[in-house]
């Protein structure tokens, strides 16, 4: 998808992200998996820059955030507070960096965007030093039924299923291009506290699976979440994410 074709870069942190607690638990979560502290990482495909600033301060660590959105990126470079970080234009396909120069590379919920995975993955261990990690978080197509808005929004059943892996896809393209993968797990976040906050966050429509329906699948769908808002107390809304480590 091209993000500088719609408008979400405006909308996509006020629909997308989720708070300190959920930056804190993914932290957490990439520093257990780590055989060593990173000085240097690559979030690649960072977006508006939701994690890049978050791991500058976790890892005390030099964050390039690259992404092909200059829409993105001006989001991501107007709340830069962090020195440590800086945002670059550029693709997975051909990462602006030398060989063996990151220790570290974070994606995101960005697979699925790569026009070719393979060489996405070539270049993620091109540019890793030696017992480098690629982190990748994202959405797989075994847990489509598990999504919370699928329900809601029936269309997008297709549309994941279109857009998105398996997850033994992802870890063949990455050990073909040389990576072992050392840990796979699911873990499940919250994303929002109650189904009311849900939906004022769908309503942003920040997601390109949602920017795909039609206005009138989408507006149905949101009319349904905000219906079951209503008969329900405080119910607070999950979503499960695919986790995958590869080690160089």
């Amino acid at each position: 998808m091209d993000y500088d074709r719609t408008n979400m870069a405006a909308v996509y942190d006020q629909g997308r992200s989720h708070g300190p607690e959920v930056l804190d638990l993914w932290m957490g979560i990439i520093s257990s998996v780590l055989e060593n502290k990173p000085a240097s990482i690559l979030d690649l495909g960072c977006g508006t820059g939701r994690f890049s600033e978050a791991l500058a301060a976790y890892f005390d660590a030099e964050v390039i955030g690259l992404d092909p959105s200059s829409k993105m990126l001006a989001q991501a470079e107007a709340k830069r507070i962090d020195s440590r970080v800086r945002y670059e234009s550029g693709r997975g396909e051909a990462i602006s960096l030398p060989d063996e120069s990151v220790d570290l590379v974070f994606i995101s919920m960005a697979f699925h965007h790569f026009e070719d995975s393979a060489q996405t993955a070539r270049e993620c261990f091109r540019v890793l030093h030696e017992q480098g990690t690629v982190f990748l978080r994202a959405g797989t197509c075994e847990n489509i039924p598990l999504y919370p808005y699928v329900d809601f929004f029936p269309a997008t059943r297709t549309i994941l299923a279109k857009d998105l892996f398996s997850g033994e896809f992802m870890k063949d393209v990455f050990e073909k291009a040389g990576f072992q993968c050392v840990a796979t797990k699911v873990v499940t976040q919250e994303i929002a506290p109650d189904i009311s906050t849900y939906a004022e966050k769908l309503a942003t429509r920040a997601d390109s699976i949602l920017v795909q329906l039609s206005d009138a699948d989408f507006q149905a769908g949101l009319d349904a979440v905000r219906a079951q808002a209503a008969s329900v107390n405080n119910e607070a809304v999950f979503e499960p994410i695919d986790v995958f480590v590869f080690r160089k």
